[in-house]
């Protein structure tokens, strides 16, 4: 079954974050850990392991940092989660387990189901929603305020 985790909350946090303050400049993972008071360990390992999977593009140099691979409303929570739990081992319900017929018929289905609902619920939720949320929260942007639009 889904267990929110420590890692998986700042997986969301960091993608949130990188979507929700980016300005012009990639956002570095210092900004992040400012920000959102997320371990560094945790942090660049999530961070990675999002870009290896496609979530994230990492920029490299002095002023690099991270970016969305795709657009914000093109990125679920679910596939967030997806990543994190590749780090995870032991996070699928056991299929060969030992049990009762009334473990392997009618539990583990449940479990099953129950998962595949949550997944589907998350799927439905975008980087795009979770900012919106942000913004009606009155969470202020610091890629906004740094925006200069004069001419």
């Amino acid at each position: 079954m889904l267990r929110l985790s420590k890692k998986m909350l700042f997986a969301i946090e960091a993608v949130l974050d990188i979507a929700y303050h980016a300005a012009s400049a990639p956002v570095q993972s210092r900004e992040i850990t400012r920000r959102q008071g997320i371990p560094r360990r945790y942090l660049e390992q999530a961070l990675q392991q999002l870009v290896r999977q496609g979530v994230l593009i990492g920029v490299r140099g002095p002023r690099g940092g991270y970016r969305l691979a795709r657009e914000r409303r093109r990125i679920s929570v679910g596939d967030i989660v997806r990543v994190v739990r590749t780090m995870e081992p032991g996070e699928n319900v056991p299929t060969d387990a030992g049990g009762s017929g009334l473990g392997h018929s009618v539990v583990q289905p449940l479990w099953v189901e129950l998962h595949e609902e949550v997944m589907a619920r998350l799927d439905s939720v975008t980087i795009d929603d979770l900012c919106t949320r942000a913004d009606h929260a009155g969470i202020a942007s610091e890629g906004r305020r740094n925006l200069d639009f004069s001419i």
